[in-house]
């Protein structure tokens, strides 16, 4: 019994995990998994849906990571990042309102945690978009 109890924890942390990196990353998976669907409805079948959404969600973050590493302008920087984090602060409101709507019964307290897991859910994605790509260049000792 006392096994079972680990591993239930174990399991809802990972899907927690889970549902936090899909919500860093919210606006290149909805555009993967739009790419996916459009391909199976044309007969792509469900590997090359697969193959297709993986592909566009890939680019999509790559696109995205390398814009807002290449622009200078800073008006143009902030709106790439706006256009990935604001999708991910969604997200995450959205995935804390989900569990806390069962957990906190105070209304206030609920919009609170709620606001506080999207703020930190958007400050990750920007975090992760802002990150340097090393592209393997040779370090030297």
């Amino acid at each position: 019994m006392v096994l079972l109890f680990l591993m239930g924890i174990a399991l809802v942390g990972m899907a927690c995990v889970l549902a936090y990196t899909l919500a860093t990353y919210a606006l290149p998976f909805m555009l993967g998994l739009a790419a996916a669907r459009f391909a199976y409805t044309t007969g792509a079948g469900l590997i090359g849906a697969g193959i297709v959404g993986f592909t566009a969600g890939v680019v999509a973050f790559g696109v995205l990571a390398f814009l807002f590493g290449s622009l200078r302008s800073p008006v143009l920087r902030f709106i790439v990042m706006l256009v990935f984090v604001v999708p991910s602060t969604i997200a995450g409101y959205q995935l804390v309102h989900g569990i806390a709507r069962e957990a906190v019964p105070s209304e206030v307290w609920r919009q609170i945690f709620c606001i506080i897991g999207g703020i930190a859910v958007g400050v990750s994605a920007w975090l992760r978009l802002a990150a340097p790509i090393d592209v393997g260049t040779p370090r030297t000792s």
